[in-house]
């Protein structure tokens, strides 16, 4: 008899469940996110905005300004320090220092705005998009991939490739990141909660934070012919900004449509737009990345 496979979802949960431990002060896991040789991006910001909605009471995220600062250590606890620098009629102020060893590794200011009432003007979401469900998943294109890649990757390369990850994503259309060459850098993917888990509002602003982080720095370097398999670039989110418009419920496919006007100078600014299935613009997504290419010493 063996064990049950570990849930994904229930493991990412638990990641957002963090723990209390002094007025403004709180501990986060750092394993289990999308990595094991560092922090996910998207796992510490969506624990810092976990965070800071610790502090607030009955109103919502509208938006959040991060920096990246250094790699996060997997193998430890993460501490949230929260600063509560405003609470306003309308609006609530919140800025959230992570540290690991010590020092700072990321921090955060976010917005939270009471609920109104206003006229509603939106992008579309782009034409003739194909249903999430007539594309492959995430599962299956990463074993045709990894297949491919195995005389060529570290079998811990592979492994964490391989690893279940708690958010289903399904690529428009899908990049070679094995054999890459370029190719226009706007692209989409379809992503949601890998089950639905329901919860609170803030936490599915949470989730979407988590998500918010895969596939973006990636518009920066299909233009290239690049990819971080190939070993020939290094790359690492720099800052990362979201926009919330309205109410999420990740529980449900969301396309996520992604772009990046520039690249140069060893870094990649992307852009984001996150639609729900029946196209109303739920998020918007801004980061730079440092894309430096890898030369022999």
């Amino acid at each position: 008899m063996t064990d049950a496979a570990p849930d994904p979802v229930a493991t990412l949960l638990d990641l957002l469940d963090i723990e209390p431990l002094e007025i403004n002060l709180f501990r986060g896991r750092g394993s289990g996110g999308e990595t094991s040789k560092r922090i996910f991006g998207g796992q510490v910001i969506a624990q810092a905005l976990a965070a800071a909605y610790h502090t607030v009471d009955d109103r919502a995220c509208h938006s959040l300004h991060a920096y990246f600062i250094r790699p996060g250590d997997p193998s430890i606890p993460v501490i949230y320090e929260v600063d509560r620098a405003r609470d306003g009629g309308s609006f609530t102020t919140r800025r959230v220092v992570a540290i690991q060893h010590g020092r700072q590794i990321f921090n955060l200011a976010a917005s939270f705005h009471v609920e109104e009432e206003s006229p509603v003007h939106q992008h579309g979401m782009p034409p003739g998009m194909p249903d999430p469900d007539s594309l492959p998943s995430r599962a299956e294109s990463r074993a045709a991939l990894a297949e491919r890649l195995r005389d060529i990757a570290p079998d811990k390369l592979r492994a964490d490739f391989l690893r279940p990850s708690p958010v289903e994503i399904r690529e428009v259309v899908p990049y070679d990141m094995a054999e890459p060459k370029p190719a226009p850098d706007g692209h989409a993917v379809w992503f949601r909660l890998a089950r639905p888990a329901g919860g609170a509002a803030w936490l599915q602003q949470c989730l979407l934070a988590y998500a918010s982080d895969m596939y973006l720095l990636g518009s920066s370097l299909r233009p290239l012919g690049e990819s971080w398999l190939t070993g020939q670039v290094m790359t690492a989110s720099l800052d990362h900004a979201l926009w919330f418009h309205r109410p999420v419920n990740f529980d449900d496919w969301h396309l996520y449509v992604m772009d990046a006007p520039f690249t140069g100078g060893a870094r990649g600014f992307n852009r984001g737009t996150i639609f729900s299935r029946d196209g109303l613009l739920v998020a918007s997504v801004a980061q730079e990345g440092l894309v430096r290419p890898i030369t022999p010493r």
